[in-house]
């Protein structure tokens, strides 16, 4: 499964010591382990080995390799708390990259330069190695796994990616030195590369080869009811948090004054749209911004902008109105109507007004806010159309 490493040349920062190690994470893999750490050693980076509570005879392999590093412990806790205490060991001890790869055979160790060559281009990287998904015996479910986790992660980060699952991977350590990970089975391996996107840590795919034993010889760990039912939680409260800060942050640290300028040419001075229709795409961003559907206004006010035949941009624009620093006030707004409309007394400051304390009273949040949100989106509709119709020149407004 190697080639000659003499004909390969690293790069530089590889052949200083410290800067890169190998972290295996393995359970019950005893069969094929041996052939593992025989390949990957033979490129002579040091190893480490998670042995993440075997029962098989996974100790008795790994006496065999002296030069290496173990880590062991009685229970098993699942293949993201190895790879985490793999990783964080190798961080303790300097390494600057961690190249990461399953015990179980199918990754080859002739495709650790892949990962070199890029890395030397684009420093402390995230790199995902990207399976060919029509090798031969790769199982249906692999695919349709993959397929399904790289569409959440390009909605949880704008990146896209061809494979978002593979384990052979490498890690920017000091990169990931502050990043605190609250999961420990198969779903660490996407909570980690959608965190290290937020971090604004580069995460690409280079190709590697992959080998799937016939169905009969597989061994896999991987439970689907139970993982795949961990993942999708996972992926629901990662698709929140991005839409309620990812986006929104990434939103407003993409206003410079040429964006500006190009969004208000585009969209406003030299768009064919008449005034009516921007006025009425920031009136329903808006009022889809405060509607309380927390954490998916921007898709459903872009999808029924689409069906509404609004413009889809603007709309989308004026639903960030409900951007962290506006909550607060637009919680309090809603409440204050709610309580008007109800008939029911105030008794909330507006520093006191969190998610937490409206649910104490939910019917008067949830009627104030259908009701505020009409009010908000119709009066910045009408602000918006007078603004236009003063400084919009009126061959623009054709429509």
């Amino acid at each position: 499964m190697v080639t000659d490493t003499t004909t390969y040349t690293f790069p530089e920062f590889c052949r200083q010591e410290g800067q890169l190690a190998i972290v295996i994470p393995t359970y019950n893999n005893a069969t094929t382990l041996g052939q593992v750490l025989t390949d990957v050693l033979t490129w002579s980076f040091p190893v480490i080995v998670v042995n993440d509570g075997s029962t098989d005879h996974t100790a008795d392999v790994l006496k065999e390799f002296s030069g290496i590093r173990v880590i062991s412990y009685p229970r098993n806790r699942g293949k993201g708390y190895a790879l985490n205490i793999g990783l964080k060991a190798a961080m303790e001890s300097g390494y600057r990259y961690a190249i990461t790869l399953d015990s179980d055979g199918q990754h080859y160790a002739d495709d650790i330069p892949v990962f070199l060559r890029e890395i030397a281009l684009y420093p402390d990287s995230l790199l995902i190695g990207a399976r060919n998904l029509a090798s031969d015996n790769m199982p249906g479910k692999n695919t349709f796994a993959n397929k399904f986790s790289n569409f959440w992660f390009t909605l949880e980060t704008g990146i896209r990616l061809a494979d978002t699952q593979s384990g052979y991977r490498l890690y920017p350590l000091n990169k990931l030195k502050n990043m605190h990970l609250f999961t420990t089975k198969y779903e660490y391996e996407l909570e980690i590369i959608v965190q290290a996107a937020w971090k604004n840590i580069r995460v690409a795919n280079v190709p590697v080869k992959v080998y799937y034993p016939p169905a009969g010889e597989r061994v896999s760990h991987f439970r689907p009811l139970q993982d795949f039912t961990r993942i999708s939680l996972l992926n629901s409260v990662l698709v929140t948090i991005a839409l309620l800060w990812f986006w929104p942050w990434k939103c407003v640290r993409s206003i410079t004054k040429e964006n500006v300028k190009t969004f208000i040419s585009r969209h406003i001075t030299h768009s064919p749209e008449s005034n009516m229709q921007i006025a009425l795409a920031v009136m329903f961003g808006v009022f889809m911004g405060i509607v309380p559907v927390w954490g998916y206004q921007m898709i459903i006010a872009g999808v029924l902008a689409h069906f509404m035949g609004l413009n889809k941009v603007i709309t989308i624009v004026a639903s960030n109105i409900s951007i962290p620093p506006m909550i607060p006030f637009l919680l309090f707004g809603s409440y204050v109507t709610g309580g008007w409309i109800l008939g029911r007394p105030v008794t909330l400051a507006v520093h006191e007004v969190t998610f937490e304390t409206m649910k104490d009273s939910f019917l008067q949040y949830l009627a104030g806010s259908m009701v505020f949100a009409v009010i908000c989106g119709g009066l910045a509709g009408f602000v918006c159309l007078i603004l236009l119709s003063i400084f919009r020149k009126p061959e623009r407004s054709a429509g």
